[in-house]
């Protein structure tokens, strides 16, 4: 090998590693790729953002906003209505949710598709008493699933697209996926709703009909009494003098009652706080400032709620502000004037240090603030609404029919090549901006700006491994292997390899990786790179095994009480169904 094929080879290593360990976050691990082969001259330095121009790159996010577009049309309510009504058991539920959401996700995003659906489907497992781990990781993988069936439906899709172009072809249309992912969607929904979901461990989280947390765990009442260091002290002064990590999250004085008492107030004798905080630091906080617990009472949701104070239970969305901040950093109480009462985490409550704990994509949390500023403050932060209690988040009516013209608009003069898809929706993104579908500040925070980066970044990477030799050196090695087996033995292989990369890291990152080997593969064989190219969309779409391969995996991680090791027991044997069926639609609609 080449000295620079070493050196594209040690970055594409480094960086898988980076993406398994999770250690960055996957858009500063693209960027660090990005910056190797600049430095290292294997891409021009005038070429290093080059990716960031890409078509691709462009429509992503255009489909984004186009996606919260959609959800701010209201169809979200329509279809709760309906799936509200739906008699039967779990297969009945999962064939209507599972079908619904994979329709969905072949025209928009789909972490945008499921969060759509995810209140829904947690109103009717309460409702149902169905175990929510039996709906939501059926729902996710419809999200993926619906997501191979057009060429907006997953960015891999685009990404493959714009491929095929570079290589001198046209880029593939709207509905060229739709044969084979089609195909493949119908095949593993039927597998998920009739035998998949009965492979899922039933979790039990410490849901009750009310929500995912346990309040009386951990809110507790403590009096001052007059010996007590608090006695004319500030609210405020509490962590100063205790030095314990806690929230008051209400006051009782006499017979009135405070909820979310200003940090000013003058605290007085006989005082009682409504405290939050884990069993050490109450006993920390009792002990340095002499106060007394009341009794053996417990608090329960209904005592946190005032006329304008209210709960509610959010997760935190991969596009999130909190994701690696801690409570004490951004300061939610200060900058946003809410509470964050407790944070659940793969269906178990985090009960201590929350002050220090760093929010991961998939948390859920349990936040109290004022009604009238509670939303607003949920969607600054980047957290789907999941239990909504005396807080209404209801998103505006009458636009429905406005937002689909202008989509479907788009969607037909970019599918029959008026204009390229790119302009297309961009055209789109700006008519829901100018209808006020969709507002500038819900425009710009919709786009996931770190896929946005880990494409830019990574694009150059996957030229220089095109460009110093090392996607031919890998394609030769794989003809070696499969020159004794049959011919499509190297469209398997391909398929198999971006189906496992795609469950360690981002989908997208597997296809820019894939695609400049897939295409040096079939080069070397003589044959069309769109087999070969629809074989590693289908790959990309497949991060069934681990809750890491999509973040509609991670999203719903905590809400339904999954370990890391519950994914591949339904999702092992649904990417063997993907392989059986793929590849024969793949011969039949695109082999030469």
């Amino acid at each position: 090998m080449t000295l620079d094929q070493w050196i594209i080879f040690g970055t594409l290593l480094l960086t898988l590693v980076l993406f398994i360990t999770g250690r960055w976050r996957y858009d500063v691990v693209a960027l660090l790729a990005l910056l190797i082969v600049t430095l290292t001259g294997l891409i021009p330095i005038e070429q290093s953002f080059i990716g960031f121009s890409n078509p691709a790159v462009v429509t992503v996010a255009a489909v984004l906003v186009i996606s919260r577009g959609l959800q701010n049309s209201g169809i979200v309510s329509i279809i709760g209505d309906w799936l509200s009504e739906l008699k039967g058991g779990v297969t009945i539920q999962l064939a209507a949710l599972t079908s619904i959401v994979a329709i969905l996700s072949a025209f928009m995003n789909n972490v945008g598709a499921l969060a759509l659906l995810l209140p829904v489907v947690l109103q009717i497992s309460r409702s149902k008493k169905i175990p929510a781990s039996s709906l939501l990781m059926p729902l996710a993988f419809a999200s993926l699933l619906g997501g191979m069936t057009t060429l907006i439906g997953t960015p891999p899709n685009i990404i493959a697209a714009s491929f095929r172009e570079s290589t001198g072809a046209p880029p593939f249309a709207m509905f060229d996926f739709t044969p084979v992912g089609a195909g493949v969607a119908v095949a593993g929904i039927l597998f998920i709703v009739l035998i998949g979901w009965r492979l899922i461990p039933v979790r039990k989280s410490r849901a009750n009909n009310d929500g995912l947390f346990d309040i009386e765990n951990y809110i507790t009442e403590v009096k001052i009494p007059e010996k007590s260091t608090l006695n004319g002290r500030r609210l405020y002064e509490i962590a100063d003098f205790s030095k314990a990590e806690v929230i008051v999250i209400g006051l009782i004085r006499g017979s009135e009652r405070r909820m979310e008492p200003s940090a000013q107030t003058k605290l007085l004798a006989g005082d009682i706080l409504i405290v939050s905080a884990d069993a050490e630091n109450i006993q920390k906080l009792v002990a340095t400032l002499s106060l007394e617990l009341v009794g053996d009472k417990k608090i329960q949701q209904k005592d946190l709620d005032a006329d304008d104070v209210v709960l509610v239970e959010g997760v935190v969305m991969p596009n999130s502000i909190m994701i690696g901040g801690t409570p004490r950093t951004l300061n939610l109480r200060g900058s946003y004037g809410v509470n964050l009462l407790a944070i659940s985490r793969q269906g178990k409550l985090l009960r201590t240090r929350l002050g220090s704990t760093r929010f991961q994509n998939g948390d859920v949390l349990l936040l109290q603030g004022h009604v009238e500023t509670l939303k607003e403050v949920v969607d600054r932060l980047g957290c789907l609404p999941l239990a909504q209690r005396d807080l209404r988040l209801a998103t505006p009516k009458g636009q429905l029919f406005i937002a689909l013209g202008i989509f479907i608009s788009a969607l037909i003069v970019s599918a029959i090549g008026i204009i390229p898809v790119q302009l297309a929706f961009t055209a789109a993104v700006l008519l829901m901006v100018v209808t006020r579908i969709v507002n500038l500040r819900e425009a710009y925070d919709s786009v996931d700006w770190p896929i946005i980066i880990l494409l830019g970044a990574m694009i150059p990477v996957g030229a220089a491994l095109e460009t110093t030799g090392g996607a031919q050196l890998i394609a030769e090695s794989i003809l070696g292997i499969s020159a004794q087996l049959p011919p499509t033995a190297a469209l398997i292989i391909v398929l198999v390899v971006t189906m496992f990369l795609s469950d360690l890291v981002n989908n997208a990152a597997a296809v820019v990786l894939m695609a400049p080997i897939a295409i040096r593969i079939a080069q070397g064989m003589n044959s069309s790179i769109d087999p070969f190219l629809m074989a590693i969309t289908i790959g990309a779409s497949c991060a069934f095994l681990t809750p890491i391969g999509h973040q509609s995996n991670t999203l719903v991680m905590g809400p339904g009480g999954y370990k890391f090791g519950d994914y591949w027991r339904m999702g092992l044997l649904l990417e063997m169904i993907v392989l059986v069926v793929a590849i024969p639609l793949i011969l039949v609609f695109w082999a030469p």
